[in-house]
């Protein structure tokens, strides 16, 4: 094909990339720090996060943000003034930023395009900045390092640096600590561990001063207590035996105004408000807040944040730079000293996290239950590290350098890497038995260290799901201490919680909480027992799978039904991942039919035992006898039952919609029947613009809802172009029929159900290049955003957005631009580059120098 278009036109329509060259941090430089952060929400029995109802429609509020916020800063939109995308920007290759490690393995497990994303966004940094990467690191689970001893305090920034190491492969330079608390001990720590830099609020600055030097030995210290410190240079903290630290201080206002105002309404905003703190020709502008700033708690502000890098600071002759590279080229000229104990949240020092000092708090709630709980978790941590020292010497050659390494088991749960790590820290060859008891130990004090995250003592109230969670974590050491050294701690532990009281009436106190909202939590090897039990009614395990955190190993299993009635009967072993524990199990449930299921547990005790109960159980169903069943299995297995209640919330939900769809399908038959016999009647009122009553109305939409999720759902199983066509004309026809009757349908899962087809389609087309399918192909995608749009369903196009642009910039162009002396071998034809073009015209990418 031959345009006019040159390649250095092409080339400029992308947005700036990071280069190889090195960037001089000279003049202003500009830095912007956010702390990416969620809370540890995870199940301390299962490892997962529950489904939170509050962050419908999400799963849960990782989820929910990372659509809110993750994702659109790694695929940060340039837009045009007509709202089409001309670039599509990773603000973390531009940003400083920290994310905290438990999100981040979070991410690496839920959303890897994200997750490689941010790694190679700090990879380019380094490129660019002189081999200093933008990520710096996190104390481990965020807590108040003030506030902890000072074993935990080691613990966790070696947790944090090596947590870093595995994903960043590279060491950090700065780090983040947890609501920036500080004390000297803490400062000690961190560089014992050989950490570079940190970040704090300037209101943490008691005094500073320039360095001394050989004209200026014991220059005079300037008080800047008020929050008056100058934050457009380094500082260097001394500390004992001349080591030191050097410390950034954020630009308050700014970064108040960030959160708070609408600075972040547009790049110009910004820049406008960094540009008041320019004080001299060079020097740096730093700012920092919570990465949830942009897109989760200010919807839309990463595009502010990409325009900004890309092209508001560079117009202004400003770097943008991270705080290794600057410190690089502009060593710290000034002295600073600390207040004692300080965080960026108190105006109380750390009081937040441990006394009813007002903040966070508002209208008639208190926060007396702070010190409580802070008391009661520090002699659990005490009573805990006796434990641990005591029993681990019998396992572990160096128990607490074990602790501090367990970081590279907690990465990697397979068991062959958990050997590996006993292996090297075993203080003798260790009995499978003795394995277990050196990981429970382990695990112990990794929930004694989750129990100290700060969330939980953030806000007025303990029962809040923050308070609750670090009581889950202390409840799960508690009970790993019990297995392996047979100390009973949760009866004091209750007790003393006893005197943290809660502003809920129905609570009265934390011992209250703890037993309401923990206990009643707690699962048990039975629990997942039964739960694989009664979800294999309505899944296929394989013979070897995984329940959570739990290989489950399917020994034997055997499944009949009789009339209404299902009775399932297997042996289960089941291992968990964590500790290598493992239990075999008789199980055995019946299912009634609706709502109604009768599981029963038992341990494995032998082959003939299990065939004989086996024999039992199938004998009494075989007779079609509920009583005679159920019988049978109460003198098998005793009176202990479970039912559908002992279900985890996700198999609990779905099994009840898998139970409700027989009813569902019945119901849907008879609105179908009632739709069909009364078509004309209800064109008739239609046609009279009469009310439709409201039954003839609800068959209507039931039934065409029904039609349509059933086309929809073998438009997605088609293979073939042919069959996917008809699928989607049958799919149109549907709607104009429902658009005719002004009927609104109920389709669970459409949407993603379309977004999906129609990032699979775009791939097909832009990755086989196939010029004889171009024009059809690109019409079906039309035709299926169309459908959705027609049908409501609000689809979001951000992947299939940034496929297409992916593919435009890295494919389409370099591929069909001429470059003048070279030929260039195009695959796209004259008449299919329009074609392409006008697709994306449609997904709102800006193609139209092109067209």
């Amino acid at each position: 094909m031959t345009q006019n278009i040159t390649a250095t036109q092409a080339i400029a329509d992308k947005p700036k990339t990071s280069s190889t060259h090195h960037v001089p941090a000279t003049g202003v430089c500009v830095t912007v720090h956010g702390h990416f952060y969620q809370p540890p929400r995870e199940n301390p029995y299962l490892d997962v996060i529950e489904r939170q109802p509050s962050a419908y429609p999400c799963h849960d509020w990782n989820e929910r943000i990372l659509y809110e916020c993750y994702r659109p800063n790694v695929f940060s939109r340039i837009l045009n003034g007509q709202g089409e995308v001309v670039g599509i920007v990773n603000n973390f290759e531009y940003m400083s930023f920290n994310v905290g490690p438990t999100l981040m393995s979070w991410l690496e497990r839920h959303d890897r395009e994200v997750y490689q994303g941010i790694i190679e966004a700090d990879r380019k940094s380094t490129e660019r900045l002189n081999g200093h990467g933008n990520a710096i690191a996190q104390a481990y689970n965020h807590i108040i390092l003030p506030l902890a001893n000072e074993r935990d305090k080691y613990t966790q920034v070696r947790w944090g640096k090596a947590d870093f190491r595995s994903h960043f492969g590279r060491d950090p330079e700065g780090m983040w600590l947890a609501e920036t608390a500080v004390d000297y001990p803490t400062l000690k720590v961190l560089v014992d561990e050989g950490i570079r830099f940190i970040i704090l609020a300037p209101s943490q600055a008691k005094r500073c001063r320039p360095l001394s030097t050989a004209e200026n030995p014991d220059p005079d210290w300037l008080e800047v207590g008020g929050s008056q410190i100058d934050p457009t240079r380094p500082y260097r903290c001394i500390l004992e035996g001349d080591r030191s630290i050097d410390i950034f201080f954020y630009d308050g206002p700014i970064s108040r105004d960030m959160g708070f105002n609408e600075v972040l309404n547009s790049a110009g905003n910004f820049a406008g408000r960094l540009g008041q703190a320019v004080r001299r020709p060079s020097q740096l502008i730093c700012v920092a807040t919570d990465g949830e700033t942009f897109g989760h708690h200010k919807g839309g502000t990463e595009k502010c944040l990409s325009y900004s890098f890309i092209q508001e600071f560079p117009s202004r002759g400003w770097t943008v730079t991270n705080f290794a590279h600057y410190l690089d080229e502009n060593a710290p000229e000034w002295e600073v000293e600390l207040k004692a104990v300080t965080a960026w949240s108190c105006a109380h020092g750390v009081d937040r996290w441990q006394d009813d000092c007002g903040c966070g708090g508002g209208g008639l709630w208190n926060q007396k239950w702070r010190r409580p709980l802070r008391d009661t978790l520090n002699w659990l941590r005490d009573r805990l590290g006796e434990i641990y020292e005591t029993h681990g010497r019998k396992f572990l050659s160096d128990p607490w350098l074990a602790r501090d390494r367990y970081i590279h088991s907690i990465r990697d749960r397979s068991p062959e890497n958990t050997i590996n790590f006993l292996f090297r820290h075993q203080s003798h060859t260790l009995e499978p038995a003795e394995q277990v008891d050196a990981l429970r130990l382990l695990e112990m004090q990794r929930q004694s260290l989750l129990m100290f995250t700060s969330c939980g003592w953030f806000f007025d109230e303990l029962s809040r799901p923050e308070g609750v969670q670090i009581l889950r974590y202390a409840a799960r050491a508690i009970e790993l201490a019990g297995d392996v050294a047979g100390v009973q701690l949760e009866a004091e532990f209750r007790d003393r919680l006893q005197k943290a009281p809660s502003n809920v009436e129905i609570f009265g106190n934390g011992a209250k909480v703890y037993d309401e909202l923990v206990v009643s939590a707690r699962v048990t090897f039975e629990r997942v027992a039964a739960h694989y039990a009664i979800t294999s009614l309505f899944k296929h395990y394989q013979s070897e799978d995984r329940v959570y955190c739990y290989e489950a190993t399917q020994l034997d299993y055997h499944r009949q039904q009789m009339g209404a009635l299902t009775l399932a009967v297997g042996q289960l072993r089941l291992v968990s991942e964590i500790t290598r524990e493992s239990q075999e199990f008789i199980v055995a449930v019946l299912h009634f039919g609706g709502w109604d299921f009768h599981c029963c547990i038992q341990p494995f005790i032998g082959r003939l035992a299990y065939s004989q109960i086996k024999d039992k159980l199938f004998s009494a169903l075989s007779e079609a006898s509920v009583a005679k069943t159920l019988f049978a299995m109460t003198r098998v297995f005793g009176d202990r039952v479970f039912n559908l209640e002992t279900l985890f919330a996700e198999e609990r939900e779905w099994i009840v919609q898998q139970v409700a769809n027989t009813s569902k399908e019945n119901l849907d038959r008879l609105f179908t029947q009632a739709y069909r016999d009364n078509y004309s009647l209800l064109q008739a009122f239609y046609r009279e613009e009469l009310p439709v009553p409201q039954e003839l109305k609800a068959s209507a939409e039931i039934a065409l809802s029904r039609r349509c999720l059933k086309v929809l759902q073998q438009f997605e199983e088609a293979k073939d172009r042919d069959r996917q066509d008809m699928y989607l004309t049958e799919l149109e026809a549907i709607v104009t029929e429902a658009e005719n009757m002004r009927c609104r349908m109920t389709l669970p899962n459409a949407k993603q159900l379309l977004e999906a087809l129609i990032l699979r389609d775009c791939q097909a087309l832009l990755g086989e290049a196939n010029p004889e399918t171009v024009a059809e192909e690109s019409q079906r995608i039309s035709r299926t955003i169309q459908m959705g749009d027609r049908l409501q369903v609000d689809l979001s196009l951000d992947r299939v957005q940034e496929y297409y642009f992916r593919c435009l910039h890295g494919d389409i162009l370099p591929q069909c631009v001429v470059v003048e002396g070279e030929t260039v071998s195009c695959p796209w034809d004259i008449v299919n580059v329009p074609v392409l073009l006008d697709l994306g015209v449609q997904l709102a990418v800006d193609v139209h120098q092109w067209l």
